[in-house]
């Protein structure tokens, strides 16, 4: 038992002691003076039920004690639901009302109130903003509302109806919020929207609204694929992992004329023949714990499948957390050693945003997969702080740039940081990657960076290699 549980345990015990002495000291007392008075005409039933009395009363008060500590309502900090009870209330609201939306406030930067201000001005600063966001709905006429703390600086708030009749109301204040303060602190707050037409299950909801709050934080990330119902979806991703329905695409990479990587894509298959893209299934992967065995046979169809009649290194997305673990680790050695053809022509692109602390054990694990014939990029090189830091941690093969400095690689600013990341890149040893190469001009200007590999439509269209 942990010592907070050990503690809580010995906090409620002495409560419920000091809540129930006055209990068992007046039903002693009655006892006693009952036997003093008429202890000649007592039958013995009444000392079963004194008995009885005593222990039912020692059990009430324990168990009052104990489960009233259990069932908590009220967020300390906020002094709106506790997430377990929002859930619970949110549940039972849906199945009623049926026409239901949710609404996500984020306060985006409480991390840093938290570490520039205090741990007490971020905890006023998730107060206030609750406050604030109920008082601004009660002033437009909405009342009696659940709001709940999810995490952090999150929270989740239910009304009723589609978003439809909300949405003008909460882009107000959204805007309203751009000069939000608490005691001269600047807060940003962002937010997102969802009803019931996309799900009736509040788990999916949620999540929708997480995924629509990363979609408006950054515009230029759009999602190009329909909405599918988040149960249905699971079912798909499930049942083309393990019937290992796929299409793998692929993509030529140059280095000045020749081409010399493909980059594959992955596209499950769904019942109805349509596919199901990277944008949608992957989140569903991690959620259910199947990124591991994903990676895995991904791997194996492309070393099988898509090697034997050429000698370009074929390029692969792998989640570092698979790479990572031991198990993936040896399916690539099992592979490799049957499949002599495969070595140094299998090449994992790497991309997370959570710096992995155990730089060396990390290198080590690297270079053993190199040492087998496995080539190492890191992917979003001036996007993701992660990736600066892989380039100078870790000994790899290759960085690609992120797609944002392909876009805007004309202008000076963005081309001057391409070429002092490029010129790092090849003093440790490390080649470049471009991609999305979208036109000459373009194409020109990374060439005259010196950047070693080159993609896009431009370049190469992308390919069918694979289906099952």
């Amino acid at each position: 038992m942990l010592l907070p549980h050990a503690k809580e345990r010995e906090y409620r015990f002495k409560l419920a002691l000091r809540m129930g002495l006055p209990i068992f000291a007046l039903v002693i007392a009655l006892i006693s003076n009952t036997l003093i008075s008429t202890y000649e005409n007592l039958h013995i039933s009444f000392y079963i039920e004194s008995v009885l009395l005593l222990a039912f009363s020692i059990y009430f008060i324990f168990y009052l004690i104990y489960n009233g500590f259990d069932v908590k309502i009220t967020d300390e900090v906020s002094k709106t639901f506790t997430r377990e009870y929002l859930y619970s209330y949110l549940k039972n609201e849906i199945k009623r009302e049926k026409e239901y939306t949710l609404v996500l406030i984020t306060i985006d930067n409480l991390n840093d109130i938290n570490n520039l201000y205090g741990i007490k001005n971020g905890d006023k600063t998730i107060l206030h903003v609750a406050k604030w966001v109920s008082e601004y709905l009660v002033e437009n006429g909405m009342n009696n509302f659940p709001i709940g703390h999810i995490k952090g600086g999150d929270f989740v708030l239910g009304l009723k109806g589609f978003k439809g009749e909300y949405n003008t109301l909460l882009e107000l204040m959204f805007l309203k919020c751009d000069d939000f303060k608490v005691n001269e602190i600047e807060v940003k707050i962002s937010g997102s929207i969802i009803d019931t037409s996309f799900s009736n299950e509040l788990e999916y909801l949620i999540e929708k609204l997480f995924e629509l709050q990363d979609i408006q934080k950054n515009s230029k990330i759009q999602s190009v694929h329909k909405d599918m119902n988040p149960s249905e979806l699971e079912g798909f991703v499930i049942n083309a992992i393990k019937q290992r329905k796929f299409i793998i695409m692929s993509q030529d990479v140059f280095e000045d004329t020749n081409s010399v990587l493909k980059e594959c894509f992955i596209k499950l298959k769904a019942p109805d023949g349509k596919l199901i893209h990277q944008k949608s299934y992957l989140k569903v992967i991690n959620k259910l714990g199947l990124m591991l065995d994903f990676d895995m046979i991904i791997l194996e169809m492309i070393i099988y499948n898509c090697m034997k009649n050429s000698n370009e290194i074929f390029a692969v997305s792998i989640s570092p957390t698979s790479l990572r673990n031991k198990v993936f680790y040896e399916k690539v050695k099992e592979l490799l050693a049957n499949n002599k053809h495969a070595k140094n022509r299998i090449m994992f692109i790497l991309s997370e945003s959570e710096y992995y602390p155990q730089i060396q054990r990390y290198n080590s694990l690297l270079q053993s997969l190199k040492d087998q014939g496995i080539l190492i990029t890191i992917d979003r090189l001036g996007a993701v702080e992660t990736s600066f830091l892989y380039l100078r941690d870790l000994e790899i093969d290759c960085v690609r740039f992120d797609p944002l400095y392909t876009k805007e690689i004309k202008k000076i600013k963005y081309n001057s940081i391409i070429s002092g990341f490029n010129l790092i890149a090849h003093s440790s040893g490390v080649k470049s990657w471009i991609k999305m190469l979208e036109d000459e001009e373009i194409k020109m200007l990374a060439k005259e960076i010196k950047i070693d590999y080159l993609q896009g439509k431009y370049l190469a269209p992308l390919e069918k290699i694979y289906e099952s």
